[in-house]
């Protein structure tokens, strides 16, 4: 048995995580009383429920350091293993999600930005290099901040879906 698979023998079966959407505009709508459709956070939500996980969606925050943060605080307060933002991760001025996370990961796991844009890259071109798209573990919890289409939600989680209870595992020893 070679090492990884060791590990994933020892991995949990039983993973809780935690959604969220950080989008100024969906935020604003949310404020002004309008029904708002999160595609990003459901397209999570549904993929990782049928890999079955507890997973909780909590709602929506805005482009802010301080809010997301409070956020992510919260999902991880409240017990989960895995907390998943999507958005906030471009280049735009309002895109802060990386801003808000990096500073506070005691480990980044490089490698899972650059396999999602290198994935991504085959499907959308050159423009996949526009997320900064990251991972990384806070108090032996894992953090995966990912950009807000759902298509690229769809494919970081057909690449790493699976492989999360590998990551908590690794994360708490």
């Amino acid at each position: 048995m070679s090492a990884v698979e060791a590990h994933r023998s020892k991995s949990p079966t039983k993973l809780k995580i935690s959604v969220f959407t950080v989008s100024t505009s969906r935020f604003m709508m949310i404020q002004k009383g309008e029904q708002v459709i999160d595609d990003s956070g459901q397209t999570a939500v549904d993929m990782l429920k049928k890999l079955n996980y507890d997973v909780e969606y909590i709602g929506i925050v805005n482009d802010d350091v301080a809010m997301i943060r409070e956020k992510l605080f919260e999902a991880l307060s409240h017990g989960s293993d895995v907390v998943i933002i999507t958005g906030g991760t471009g280049l735009s001025r309002r895109d802060l999600t990386i801003e808000a996370v990096r500073p506070l990961l005691e480990k980044e796991l490089e490698g899972f930005g650059e396999i999602l844009r290198m994935e991504s890259y085959r499907k959308i071109g050159a423009a996949a290099a526009m997320t900064r798209a990251t991972a990384g573990t806070i108090n032996k919890k894992i953090v995966i901040a990912l950009p807000g289409s759902p298509d690229a939600v769809k494919t970081a989680i057909e690449i790493f879906g699976n492989e999360l209870p590998h990551l908590v595992y690794i994360a708490g020893s």
